[in-house]
């Protein structure tokens, strides 16, 4: 099974190739997560396996490995079962890749919850069911170890004061000093009375869980100081070679939230809503991604595309992409967002629809070589929970419409 990025302009969808199918018996695959392996030109693809819809028959990590071929087509590997990143009695969730170029070591962080304890008890009662784990490989994820419960190591006494936790789910990344990122969040516990959270006191924020010495040893940095869940990070390289770590969260008041870290991570700064990226009423969880603003980069009209105009990010060595369900009202109509301001607040373009109907929780990578992007989705006819799919596409592609919305240099 393979497919061939777009090469269309005209507003076609990307073509699609689904690589998990909701099965007849119920079987459903859900929360996907991407990584493309630049140096082996591999996708790995991964995903939960569930017994049904529902996050508390969630079971087991799979993963599918895309080759990419020369004429641009990737070819896709079967599925199979990650039959190490598990802990006894407990279910595996929330998929979040990131590779170490130093160690050449590919690291999986993912949640095991206890049994079938839901988010939602947890978050009445104060206590945490989930463990923080990991499985990494040597070898482009042929190979898994077994799996590290992180949980004591990295969030010791601090999971007192937390309901729950997640990472992700979606990529992490490596900074260009090495530092590497894994997004996660917590829902922290403010206030007890007769040890019981006190009623609607419980909320989400997000924060990063980093490595110094390429994976060997974990910290967490300090949470948003604003309501914040399932959140992606991407560094920004200014003009003067600064490096500024990017957080965009899912939120449930109808925007997404963002903040900017100075530190890599450590504490990030004045977390506020993004007023062009709008949520459904629950919110949904969202993609980004950075990669080197181009020098050269087409217009909108027929002609510059041929040539090309210089348009070089007024501030930033780095642009933006992000992904996510446009529509207000539910999730559809999946769209990419272009950000070539990403240091200012409101430098989003109007999205590029990628899948209109029914979408879902979605992943991006980026392939330096081939200057494309890819992204694996939860898509639909009628409901976005039928397939997780995976496409690729221009960052050309996006700006056909995206950049069409007239901006004031900032």
């Amino acid at each position: 099974m393979g497919n061939t990025p777009s090469k269309s302009g005209s507003g076609e969808e990307p073509v699609k190739t689904t690589l998990f199918e909701k099965e007849p018996s119920g079987i459903t695959y859900r929360i996907p997560a991407l990584v493309y392996l630049r140096h082996s030109h591999t996708f790995l693809a991964f995903a939960e396996k569930r017994t049904s819809p529902s996050d508390h028959d969630a079971k087991v990590l799979v993963m599918r490995r895309g080759t990419l071929k020369d004429d641009g087509s990737v070819q896709w590997s079967s599925s199979q079962e990650l039959s190490t990143a598990c802990l006894p009695n407990h279910r595996t969730m929330n998929p979040c890749p990131v590779y170490e170029k130093n160690s050449k070591t590919l690291f999986l962080f993912f949640i095991c919850i206890w049994g079938n304890t839901t988010e939602c008890r947890q978050i009445f009662t104060g206590k945490n069911k989930a463990r923080l784990c990991c499985v990494s490989s040597s070898d482009d994820g042929q190979t898994w170890s077994h799996a590290r419960d992180l949980t004591e190591s990295v969030i010791g006494d601090t999971i007192h004061r937390w309901a729950t936790f997640a990472v992700g789910p979606g990529h992490g990344v490596q900074l260009e000093n090495g530092r590497l990122i894994i997004p996660a969040y917590a829902y922290y516990v403010p206030y007890r009375c007769c040890s019981f959270p006190i009623p609607f006191t419980v909320y989400p924020r997000a924060l990063s869980v980093y490595s110094e010495d390429f994976g060997q040893t974990w910290h967490i940095g300090k949470m948003l100081r604003k309501k914040s869940c399932e959140c992606e990070m991407a560094e920004i390289i200014d003009h003067e070679g600064r490096s500024h770590l990017y957080c965009n969260a899912r939120n449930s008041g109808g925007h997404r939230c963002e903040a900017l870290s100075e530190n890599s991570g450590v504490y990030f700064d004045k977390p506020h809503i993004a007023p062009e990226l709008v949520e459904p009423p629950a919110g949904c969880q969202g993609s980004v991604i950075g990669f080197p603003a181009p020098e050269f980069v087409p217009n909108d009209d027929a002609e510059s595309k041929a040539c090309g105009t210089s348009l070089l990010s007024p501030d930033t060595q780095t642009w933006l992409l992000f992904i996510h369900p446009t529509n207000k009202s539910s999730r559809r109509d999946m769209g990419v967002y272009l950000n070539r301001s990403p240091l200012h607040s409101s430098g989003w373009d109007r999205p590029r629809i990628i899948h209109r109907g029914p979408s879902g929780y979605s992943d991006l990578a980026y392939n330096g070589d081939k200057d494309q992007f890819s992204c694996l989705m939860e898509c639909g006819k009628e409901s976005e929970l039928e397939q997780i799919a995976f496409m690729s596409f221009t960052l050309n592609d996006v700006m056909q419409t995206g950049s069409k919305k007239d901006k004031k240099m900032r």
